[in-house]
């Protein structure tokens, strides 16, 4: 039975070779997913690699998981954060409690839920270290999810139908301009809205990050930091379905250890000039 209650941040504003494809910032078609540094301020760029995302954290820093509602309805998101639900701490399920946005609502997660007005923020950090694995759950670290309900609406009530009257048939001729003028403009009305979702602006892309050392290290999870003021409020909501709509989801680990992996390509070395090539080639 899918549950009704969830949480509502009030951070909500109205508002196959290495790597296979240039970064990105966001995933997800229903509800957009972006995790930002939040020592910088900073998009992390989004690899494309075998199927999945990915993105190259760095040890220590904290970070935000920013979701946006890109649908004119509510939507509920049951956000998973290396196998855990980072609202009430269980072994993550779809049918559980979450967040609710509203429409075209976007909002940014700072850490693990510890009440309705804080939360233990966010980190990369090694994996003994991650909250998953001090809370003997270490199967799932490295991956970030969502997954995304529509909202339940109560269709209108059927009314019985009435024939109107004979008098109301007939239109004489003041009434039927008018309602000729009308027409135009509701169908002017309809063109405008087909043209804003049309317009919608695109995710931006970046170059891929650099590290210093490429060196493979060990494996990254989430850690349980300081605790945060981070308000939020009850309300309800009831699912369209029990299934979700959408599930987004991003993996994560070190530059290095993506670069190892194939995740990344290797930065290729610069071309050293020769002075004494072997032979003469032909102009062009």
């Amino acid at each position: 039975m899918p549950t009704r209650r969830a949480l509502l941040t009030l951070l909500a504003a109205a508002a196959t070779s290495a790597c296979t494809s240039p970064p990105a910032f966001a995933v997800g078609g229903l509800v957009d997913m972006q995790v930002v540094d939040r020592s910088r301020g900073d998009v992390l760029p989004t690899y494309r690699s075998r199927g999945a995302n990915w993105i190259a954290g760095r040890p220590g820093d904290r970070y935000a998981i920013r979701l946006t509602n890109r649908t004119g309805g509510r939507v509920l998101i049951v956000l998973s954060v290396d196998g855990v639900n980072a609202v009430s701490g269980e072994t993550a399920s779809t049918g559980q409690t979450g967040y609710v946005l509203g429409p075209w609502a976007s909002a940014e997660i700072t850490g693990w839920r510890k009440s309705y007005a804080e939360a233990a923020a966010f980190y990369f950090t090694a994996l003994p270290d991650s909250y998953a694995a001090r809370t003997d759950r270490p199967d799932n670290v490295g991956v970030i999810g969502a997954a995304v309900f529509r909202e339940r609406v109560p269709l209108p009530a059927p009314r019985s139908f009435e024939a109107p009257p004979l008098a109301s048939n007939r239109l004489d001729g003041a009434e039927r301009q008018e309602g000729e003028r009308r027409a135009p403009a509701a169908g002017a009305a309809e063109g405008n809205a087909d043209s804003r979702s049309a317009n919608a602006p695109a995710p931006a892309t970046a170059a891929p990050p650099t590290r210093d050392s490429l060196a493979k290290s060990e494996k990254l999870g989430t850690g349980h930091g300081e605790r945060e003021y981070s308000p939020t409020t009850q309300t309800t909501f009831e699912r369209a379905g029990s299934q979700p709509a959408e599930v987004v989801q991003v993996r994560y680990d070190s530059f290095a250890n993506l670069v190892a992996n194939g995740v990344i390509g290797r930065p290729r070395p610069p071309a050293v000039p020769d002075p004494f090539p072997a032979f003469v080639p032909d102009p062009r």
